[in-house]
Order: C-alpha cells, then sequence, then structure tokens
C-alpha cells in the first residue's frame, strides 16, 4: 500500500527588477558544514547558519560572489585565493570560500562562493543558476523556475 507523502510547503521568494533594470532574487544562503554538522548529530537543526538575501542576478558572472559580512554571518571557510577580473576590467585578488548551499523556490545547489570587499552586492552568477535550472524572464524582468522543467531540475551532461 502506497502512503502518500505530505506535500511540502515551498517557501515564497521574491524576484524581480529594481528601478534601474536590474533583475534581483531573494535567495538562502546556507553553512553546508553546518548542515553536516546537523545530519551527524553534533549541531541542533536550528543552529545551522542561514541567511536570506536579495541577490543580484547576473548572468554575466560566473560564480555565486559574496561580500564580507555574508562570508561573516555564515562562518565560511577559506579554501583559496584566486584573481578575479571585475566589470571594470580591473583585477582583484579575492578569497574563496564555501561550500554553500544556495536555494531559490524548488531548487538548490552546493558551491563556493567568491567574497567580495566590503559590502559589495551578492551577485548570483551563471553557474549556479544553470546547476539549479532556473533563468531570467525578459518578459517578467525576474528570476524563474525553468518553465520547461517546473518541479524536478535538469542538467545537461553533454
Amino acid at each position: 500500500m502506497l502512503i502518500p507523502v505530505p506535500k511540502k510547503e515551498i517557501p515564497k521568494y521574491k524576484s524581480g527588477v529594481n528601478e534601474m533594470g536590474f533583475v534581483y532574487a531573494e535567495i538562502d544562503l546556507i553553512s553546508v558544514d553546518d548542515m553536516v554538522l546537523h545530519r551527524r548529530g553534533f549541531l541542533d537543526k536550528d543552529k545551522i547558519k542561514q541567511v536570506r538575501i536579495n541577490a543580484l542576478v547576473d548572468s554575466g558572472a560566473y560564480n555565486l560572489s559574496v561580500n564580507e559580512t555574508v562570508r561573516s554571518q555564515l562562518d565560511l571557510p577559506f579554501i583559496e585565493k584566486k584573481f578575479a577580473t571585475l566589470a571594470n576590467e580591473s583585477l582583484i585578488e579575492v578569497d574563496v570560500v564555501g561550500p554553500i548551499e544556495v536555494r531559490f523556490e524548488n531548487r538548490r545547489t552546493t558551491v563556493n562562493a567568491i567574497v567580495l570587499p566590503g559590502d559589495a552586492e551578492v551577485l548570483l552568477g551563471a553557474i549556479p543558476m544553470e546547476d539549479m535550472d532556473v533563468l531570467i524572464d525578459p518578459r517578467q524582468q525576474k528570476l524563474v523556475v525553468n518553465p520547461k522543467h517546473p518541479y524536478v531540475a535538469v542538467t545537461y551532461l553533454k
């Protein structure tokens, strides 16, 4: 006999365009280290560090980029140093931290993040967007779950 699984409520996320034409989306960022400690019984669920942030959706950026405040709030460990080219073509040295779980609507992915100096805007780049199978809807000017795959993310391996 099959017993129906209780329907899991999907959190409501805001997504849309601001007055300057940039697309923003509310995403959850969660410390994967804390999730592992919880899964192994060392940390209560309510102690998992997470933040809900209004991120700039930037398909021209590759990675997730967080600022120093978010890094501190999630207590993200240092992985390595890298050089990054900014939109103005300047080159800066940045820390790579992680892992971080990114959630938007019924999607999630785990990524490392580049730390931008100070209180720079959080950027949701192309790699986490692709992995979550979300896209920018040009008509609505907001981040949406891929309408071709509304229930489960699809990854292309070719």
